[in-house]
């Protein structure tokens, strides 16, 4: 007899974890041309949400949490800049540093791609799945929300 994590036809956490990395990717594919034209890039929207979600931060602290250069960093800050989505104050602690913080103009722009979003997503599940499949995602969701938790 078979326990539970034994069972032939259950399928390995690699297998799961190919099938996975594959779905997400086309997920965050599909999600980013449902955003309103922004002219904003993946790594620009990370840092954008980032900043909203966090609150303000030097360029320094941004890089390292984006897991990119520091002249990476300041090139895509300029172009937040110059699109009135950020904007930098002296840092108060560090005269030599500056910190950056998102703008109004920011908030709005993160708003409204965010609804984008989240509405196609909305009218892809109530259009594609039926209750059983929506609490089965919504299982999904928490799972995978443990797995991310986990690694953090």
């Amino acid at each position: 007899m078979y326990e539970d994590s034994e069972r032939p036809e259950d399928p390995t956490a690699e297998q799961v974890a190919a099938d996975l990395t594959a779905v997400v990717r086309r997920l965050m594919r599909r999600l980013r041309t449902a955003t309103p034209d922004s002219r904003l890039t993946p790594s620009q929207q990370s840092v954008l949400a980032r900043l909203d979600g966090e609150g303000p931060s030097t360029t320094a602290a941004l890089a390292r949490a984006e897991y990119v250069r520091p002249q990476s960093m300041r090139l895509t800050l300029g172009v937040l800049e110059e699109q009135g989505l950020v904007e930098r104050t002296p840092d108060p602690d560090d005269g030599r540093q500056s910190v950056v913080s998102v703008t109004d103009a920011g908030h709005a722009t993160l708003a409204a791609a965010r609804a984008a979003k989240q509405g196609w997503l909305s009218e892809a599940i109530a259009g594609e799945l039926d209750g059983a499949e929506r609490r089965a995602l919504a299982e999904a969701a928490a799972l995978l929300g443990r797995l991310v938790e986990r690694s953090e």
